[in-house]
């Protein structure tokens, strides 16, 4: 078995216990037989045990990726049957639409706080000429409220507004009034002190129990945990809420590939019950409530993001490890580097679409933004 694996590896340049910090040093020879079992979720379970190191295990996932071998780790009979019940259930039904802030989102701002830039973004930022994580993150926030042509006292629904970093920004910034809504008490508690000065009202609140009408809805990193059974109502429960000649901006990881992407150990440890869309769902069920106006695609500036995360991290570990085990940490470290290498090897990708009710009179023209216009 330790043969196939090296043959496996062999086109990625990986190798087993060789020199090169990309390649896998094995502590364990049943690593191969719970890889060949569990596939994906074998891989992350065995590293979250020690079973096997990395040094650049982000450039081991992006070789990885970009030689195809996450298919043939994935080719395994639990897999299949994963995938069937996946296609066959709604696993992002009203009952488990709190799950993934239960099991995620709420296991404690203080990671998140010492992770993520000042103002708690948790998504992609935007490096066309930032220097570091906060100005990357400034850059995306600017680049939403001018794609959205923000005024100000207009209303902005924002969906899965995390700690509130996005419906700060354009309350203090554009003078707008925003509700935001998160899935996640925690979130919810932080974004509320966070934003207690200012016109922005917080609600624990699953999308599909929203009334009211909006100028402006905005939903960043939130889509990933819809659900393709679900789309449909997603986008007209948005149109719903968009007054007529508004905008919607929705920002979102995408499959790289023509199908619905989810992976069993994501599933099981970081994202429960989350899937990322393949451009043509969202064409179909988007486009079937709205006009597409503008389809960005930064999915490369996630590499940085991911990995300025991780650092931070790691810098903060010396204070987190107290209230968290060392298999927390290894689970968190593998999180952030196997996401890293997918968009790298841009495998996955992080798209913006601006999206019309109605499509706007006179087109939508606004250019390409760059934090230099």
């Amino acid at each position: 078995m330790i043969k196939r694996f090296e043959q496996m590896l062999e086109p990625a340049g990986i190798r087993l216990n060789g020199p090169d910090p990309w390649d896998v040093q094995v502590h364990n020879p049943d690593l191969f037989l719970r890889i060949a079992r569990d596939g994906t979720l074998g891989l992350g379970e065995a590293y979250m045990d020690g079973w096997w190191d990395c040094e650049a295990l982000d450039e081991m996932i992006t070789r990885g990726f970009r030689a195809g071998l996450e298919d043939k780790v994935r080719n395994n009979l639990r897999f299949l049957i994963y995938i069937v019940g996946f296609r066959l259930f709604n696993r992002q039904s009203r009952a488990r639409a709190f799950e993934v802030g239960e099991r995620h989102y709420d296991i404690g701002n203080d990671v998140f706080e010492q992770m993520l830039d000042p103002h708690m973004n948790y998504s992609c930022g935007f490096w066309a000429s930032a220097r570091n994580l906060e100005e990357a993150q400034i850059a995306k926030m600017e680049m939403i409220c001018a794609k959205l042509q923000i005024e100000a006292g207009m209303k902005v629904l924002d969906i899965g507004c995390g700690w509130g970093g996005l419906v700060r920004w354009m309350a203090r910034h554009h003078g707008v009034h925003v509700t935001g809504v998160t899935v996640s008490g925690e979130q919810a508690k932080l974004a509320r002190d966070r934003c207690a000065d200012l016109p922005v009202d917080i609600e624990v609140r699953d999308y599909r129990e929203l009334e009211g009408q909006f100028d402006r809805i905005v939903s960043v990193g939130m889509f990933e945990h819809v659900g393709q059974k679900n789309y449909q109502t997603f986008f007209s429960k948005a149109r719903s809420l968009l007054k007529d000649q508004g905008l919607f901006l929705l920002h979102t990881i995408g499959a790289g590939r023509d199908g619905f992407a989810t992976d069993r150990w994501i599933e099981k440890y970081i994202f429960p019950n989350s899937v990322l869309p393949p451009a043509p769902a969202l064409v179909r069920q988007a486009g079937a409530f709205f006009t597409i106006e503008d389809w960005h695609n930064f999915g490369a500036d996630y590499d940085p993001t991911l990995m300025a995360w991780y650092r931070n991290f790691n810098d903060a570990w010396p204070t987190l490890k107290a209230h968290y085990g060392e298999r927390f940490k290894r689970m968190f470290d593998y999180y952030l580097l196997v996401s890293a290498g997918s968009f790298r090897s841009r495998e996955n990708h992080l798209w913006q679409l601006v999206l019309s009710a109605g499509g706007l009179d006179g087109g939508y023209r606004t250019p390409r933004w760059s934090p230099a216009d």
